[in-house]
């Protein structure tokens, strides 16, 4: 096979598969990782695929392009729910609190907290608020600021602030995407700075994502992967993927 059938080979795998690493390529075509590494990066030029660290995604998996709360809300519906249901064993013991981020995943663990357990919840969602404020044994803190239309989140300095000032013992936080090299990252700049404060306010960091997420590397990083203590994701997850979370030290929980 010619270099140039190899590289269209590579890059419709990749389109279709939406994630290859370097090694499985490398022995999918029995040419050398350096091989290709060039192959990756003659695409990448081409604006074909995007590298990522350890292998190649579709060129449109990088994006700043932010999808709404309504239109994600239906997205992988069934993975969110269990995801959020899964969640449930990461809860602190009764009198702890916990942060939960703005998002449709985040809303699912929400959907699943037991009604009448003692908790301190803090929350800059909209939608999540509304959800937990009735659950009779807990204690409803929301962020004050800003709300974001297109995700439903308060942002802005007086959130910052209050977080600032908060030792929380549960984050769970949800990611447009995640990846070693880029850690957590999301397209917008204030939902960054909200994220990093909630990331920096918490005793342990819970990521809930689905697996469309883990390779993806979205605008601005707001944490680095060693930041995160468990990643609840669901098994669709590649298993080269939960190897490389596992050797960095993250927890990962497939539900």
């Amino acid at each position: 096979m010619y270099a140039e059938e190899r590289q269209q080979a590579m890059a419709a795998l990749i389109a279709q598969k939406g994630r290859m690493s370097v090694a499985d390529l490398s022995d999918l075509y029995g040419v050398t990782t350096e091989t290709v590494r060039r192959d990756l990066a003659a695409l990448d030029r081409l604006g074909v695929i995007r590298r990522v660290h350890g292998g190649a995604v579709p060129a449109s998996a990088l994006t700043a392009i932010e999808v709404g709360t309504a239109e994600r809300e239906h997205s992988r519906s069934g993975e969110k729910d269990r995801i959020g249901k899964a969640a449930m064993d990461q809860l602190p013991p009764v009198g702890g609190s916990i942060l939960l981020d703005a998002g449709t995943t985040t809303a699912r663990v929400a959907a699943h907290l037991p009604a009448d357990m003692d908790l301190v919840i803090v929350t800059n969602s909209i939608p999540v608020a509304a959800r937990v404020g009735g659950l009779g044994g807990s204690r409803l803190h929301l962020l004050g600021g800003r709300v974001r239309g297109i995700t439903q989140a308060v942002v802005g300095d007086d959130a910052l602030r209050t977080l600032a000032s908060m030792r929380i013992d549960v984050a769970f936080v949800g990611t447009n995407g995640l990846s070693l090299r880029h850690g957590l990252s999301t397209p917008d700049s204030d939902e960054a700075a909200i994220k990093r404060a909630m990331v920096t306010s918490a005793h342990r960091v819970v990521v809930v994502a689905d697996s469309s997420k883990v390779g993806r590397e979205d605008l601005i990083s707001f944490a680095p992967i060693d930041r995160v203590d468990v990643l609840i994701t669901d098994s669709a997850l590649r298993e080269s993927d939960r190897a490389e979370l596992l050797a960095h030290d993250v927890e990962v929980v497939t539900a």
